[in-house]
């Protein structure tokens, strides 16, 4: 959630630090914040809401200095407000701080013994006070964060700033994301790469326990506890146009168009046809490793839990081993039967997921593999799985995720091939039939985009339905989840998916002449099903929206609506399906005018418990 950014240069610091935080929008925020140093004094400007206003006083009451810090907040402790925005100063530390604090009551009640006085009701300004204190002790900036972080309790990303040592920034990690940028005799520091990628491609990212002094044109790195350490640095190779709009209203209509594109990225080198297997460099697993897996457990939040839905049928139809698929926030606190035997693939668009890092990290204590799918590279639960498949999507900006998605859905494509050749599941000529099935897939995407003018028509005619009901069958049902949970996360319409055979367990209670059901009924081996539900959701006055296979010209009769898809393989039927649900979330909710690119209350990257 929040977003921190931090300059040390020649450069004056607010127009870098501004425009880094807008980079991180996506992430989700209520307020936010500069501080910047100047001849030993420090100039705070805050404001609630969007950055627009901060823009608006930084207008009214410039800041000028080479160093500063600036954040975005996300309320964890303490109301959305002027007063509670970031950042904090306590004496003279100015902080701002991602994460949460976990025994700050206690340290708060032993400051305010000590004389301290609190302006805010966050846990942040706890830390600039607690450096406060230790400095009176030790004298020394460096000094006094390595004797106040080691009181704390819960995780933190920090940046720091004394008027004391003006010429120093400070910044360490423990549990939250943080990168560092190396310039031109100048560095930068922030919770995600788009914040500084304008500025440098050399990142190095810090572990948990890391902490990083600037000072003396250098970026010196060592464990909190003071152990040196050398950071070799990454180049990224992220353009800072990918994070730009490309003329597209919405950042999420641009990355709806962006998913061909991304699907050729993610299987670009790893397609071994002539062998029907594929790839994968970062594995970390060997033949021998995948082959003692008897059980597998798919772990994610949100969407990237219904991709991992879809993950299960395509592991146990090619595969044959049993897969459990968990929500990654009940994972660890349900005594879950683990051993070396067991393989957890962990699913996290950042990498950052606090739930799934928690998820395998309790996996690893009881001796599970592990695999990550991931689109972040060096990301938290990148660095810490054993392998790690990366999506290649690029900086999705959009919170609703879409190219994301897509390309999880073809990691664990991949994946499936991959352990399945392994294993001696899959023989060649299957592998090369679904490499097959993959490399045709993009333009499938591309003649699939082109129905957006005819989604768009549709969204028209139901955009001020107060329900949806989205119903699919098999490897599709998931696709139904995903398409409810778009729709309700944009355009703050209620809507519920269902497996289409549970309809008459409860749901079908629901249906009238007022409810638009969006049916999935491709032509695939549950088709009679699925259009049997269909003609019952009719029979009951039901409004229905057929995504179907071009040409079923008997189906278009029946349904008050039908967007038909292209015909593709039955496993990649679940990426053309999502496109045209995408497609329908993204305009229901423009013509309702909400924000589609940062929904209410939502977040990008959900970084904390």
């Amino acid at each position: 959630m929040c977003g921190i950014v931090g300059y040390i240069g020649a450069q004056e610091a607010t127009p870098i630090i501004l425009d880094g935080l807008k980079k991180l929008e996506y992430r989700g925020y209520d307020s936010a914040g500069i501080c910047t140093l100047l001849d030993g004094q420090s100039s705070i400007r805050r404001s609630q809401g969007k950055l627009v206003n901060l823009e608006m006083r930084l207008k009214a009451e410039p800041l000028a200095g080479t160093i500063g810090i600036g954040h975005t907040r996300w309320a964890t402790h303490g109301r959305p407000s002027e007063t509670n925005a970031h950042p904090h100063k306590g004496g003279s530390f100015i902080v701002v701080h991602n994460g949460i604090i976990e025994n700050y009551l206690a340290l708060k009640e032993m400051l305010i013994g000590k004389g301290h006085t609190f302006q805010s009701e966050t846990d942040t300004e706890v830390i600039s006070h607690l450096l406060e204190e230790s400095y009176q002790s030790v004298h020394d900036f460096e000094q006094a964060v390595r004797h106040a972080l080691a009181q704390l309790r819960g995780a933190y990303a920090v940046c720091i700033l004394c008027e004391k040592e003006p010429e120093l920034l400070i910044a360490a990690k423990l549990g939250s994301p943080m990168v560092v940028g190396l310039g031109d005799s100048e560095y930068f520091v922030a919770s995600d790469i788009p914040a500084i990628l304008a500025h440098t491609r050399q990142m190095v990212f810090m572990e948990d326990g890391e902490m990083v002094v600037f000072r003396d044109n250098q970026a010196l790195f060592s464990t909190i506890s003071g152990e040196s350490l050398v950071k070799k640095p990454r180049h990224i190779d992220w353009s800072p146009l990918m994070a730009e709009k490309g003329g597209y209203k919405h950042f999420m209509l641009k990355e709806i168009f962006e998913q061909p594109r991304a699907i050729r990225d993610t299987i670009a080198g790893r397609l071994l046809d002539g062998e029907g297997d594929v790839h994968l460099e970062t594995l970390g697993l060997s033949n021998q490793e995948l082959r003692s897996v008897d059980r597998i457990c798919i772990i994610a939040c949100g969407t990237s839990w219904h991709a991992a839905l879809v993950g299960k049928f395509l592991i146990e139809e090619h595969c044959r081993i049993p897969v459990e698929v968990d929500i990654a926030s009940e994972f660890r606190y349900r005594n879950p039967i683990i051993n070396d035997k067991t393989l957890l693939v962990l699913i996290s668009q950042s990498g950052e997921t606090a739930d799934t890092l928690a998820a395998l990290r309790e996996g690893k204590s009881r001796g599970a593999k592990n695999l990550a799918i991931c689109n972040v590279v060096d990301s938290s639960i990148a660095r810490e799985s054993d392998g790690v498949i990366y999506t290649h999507a690029g900086p999705e900006i959009g919170v609703a995720s879409t190219k994301a998605f897509i390309t999880q859905l073809i990691a664990l494509y991949l994946f499936t091939i991959r352990l399945g050749r392994a294993i001696g599941a899959l023989d060649r000529e299957k592998g090369q039939a679904m490499n097959q099935a993959l490399l045709h897939l993009p333009s499938l995407l591309d003649e699939t985009l082109l129905l957006n003018p005819q989604v768009e028509q549709l969204a028209r005619t139901y955009m001020n339905a107060s329900d949806f009901l989205y119903l699919g069958r098999g490897i599709n049902y998931p696709i139904a989840l995903e398409g409810a949970l778009k729709l309700k996360e944009i355009s703050y319409i209620h809507a519920e998916g269902y497996p289409a055979g549970e309809m008459k367990h409860g749901p079908i209670a629901l249906i009238d002449e007022k409810m638009p059901v969006v049916v999935l009924v491709p032509r695939n081996d549950t088709y009679e099903k699925v259009a049997s539900n269909m003609e019952e959701v009719i029979a009951r006055g039901g409004r229905v929206i057929a995504v179907c296979t071009a040409g079923d010209a008997e189906l278009a009769q029946k349904a008050e609506a039908t967007i038909e898809i292209p015909p593709c393989a039955e496993d990649l039927l679940p990426v053309i399906l999502a496109i045209p649900l995408q497609l329908l979330a993204y305009h229901v909710a423009v013509m309702k005018g909400t924000d589609v690119d940062q929904p209410r209350n939502l977040a990008k990257s959900v970084t904390v418990e």
